[in-house]
């Protein structure tokens, strides 16, 4: 069996060229989120969508916001999930995972229960249509359970539980507001239909050629899983406890680093245990903690130079005065007079992007 026996820098630069984060910049918006597999997508803006920010960190000025919208909704070279923008050919593995393996059994049940109204709703798409959620009748035979604020939000939840399964799909957007279809209608029909165990070698081998190098196996996290499985090949990495898995044509490649900004929804530091262990960077999101409790910002942008992350950002835009507002660039390492430069002319050139001015520190 292959082990490959890893320094930290490398790992680093396996993990840095996996994302798309080194010198050689992509050039392609639907190629970058074919590599990352997925953006995450969340409404906060206090700089900019993670969405956009995480593409404008990889391609530069030349991103536009809608050429990611042209993709999802005109071109359908990319296609709008539950919480996530993702190529058509990841869908049928994600799908067959929610299908196959129902994460949370009262969900099942509930589906079960009001099967009548999930029939009412293709319906309803079938004769009129694309339809905003507002738009569908609410039939439901027993409420969803909850007493959050997803509670009696029984439309919403139920297309989200059947987007999920690939009953129907997301069409378009007005404004935040989500159009919904029947899948016929919106994605390729050329997609297979997966079994479960396919499915989940597929979702491995996919993540770690995003990763580069991940865990196998670990504590369960929100959102798109961290890890591997078997996929790939074992590492170990000095420093580091237990084995990784890493993906064998990214080991010994030249590395050429850059400075780059990264939303703090980034698959780089998505991980907080890998970051910690690869990079020796901890960080939080803090915008739901109280003011006086944070460290580093509202909405603190990580900073990577060359082959480390060595701070964050604390900004936000305020677009009524057109400025993007500095407050701090907390250093976690102390930055060379090169470091200094390199962080603020990519201060400069997301502000430049932004069409806003630089004010602050």
């Amino acid at each position: 069996m292959i082990v490959h026996r890893l320094r930290q820098d490398e790992a680093r630069r396996i993990a840095i060229h996996a994302q798309l984060l080194d010198a050689a910049r992509p050039t392609g918006l639907v190629d970058v989120v074919e590599r990352l597999t997925f953006l995450q997508i969340d409404p906060t803006a206090a700089i900019a969508p993670s969405a956009d920010l995480v593409l404008w960190s990889r391609l530069g000025a030349s991103y536009r916001p809608a050429d990611l919208t042209r993709a999802v909704e005109t071109d359908r070279t990319l296609v709008e999930t539950v919480a996530y923008i993702r190529s058509p050919r990841d869908l049928p593995a994600v799908i067959a995972e929610v299908r196959d393996a129902e994460p949370h059994p009262s969900t099942r049940a509930w589906l079960e229960q009001n099967e009548s109204f999930r029939r009412d709703i293709l319906t309803l798409l079938e004769k009129e249509g694309r339809l905003l959620s507002r738009d569908i009748p609410d039939t439901n035979v027993v409420p969803w359970p909850s007493s959050g604020w997803t509670n009696n939000r029984n439309v919403t939840k139920m297309l989200e539980a059947m987007a999920r399964r690939g009953h129907v799909a997301i069409s378009g957007r007005k404004g935040r507001q989500r159009y919904w279809d029947l899948p016929e209608r919106v994605h390729p029909a050329e997609l297979p239909t997966l079994d479960l165990d396919a499915a989940v070698r597929l979702r491995n081998e996919r993540r770690l050629a995003a990763l580069g190098i991940a865990r196998s196996a670990g504590p369960q996290i929100p959102g798109e899983s961290p890890y591997v499985g078997d996929a790939g090949e074992a590492a170990t990495v000095e420093g580091t406890p237990g084995t990784w898995r890493v993906h064998p044509a990214y080991v010994g490649l030249p590395f050429e680093g850059r400075t780059a900004l990264l939303s703090p929804f980034d698959r780089l530091i998505h991980d907080r245990v890998r970051a910690e262990q690869l990079f020796g960077f901890e960080y939080f999101l803090e915008m739901y903690k109280p003011r006086e409790k944070r460290r580093w910002g509202y909405f603190a942008l990580p900073v990577l130079h060359d082959d480390r992350l060595v701070g964050k950002l604390d900004a936000t835009v305020d677009r009524k005065a057109g400025t993007l507002v500095v407050n701090a660039v907390h250093q976690d390492v102390r930055f060379t007079r090169a470091m200094t430069a390199a962080v603020r002319t990519e201060i400069e050139d997301l502000a430049g992007w932004l069409g806003v001015e630089v004010t602050g520190v």
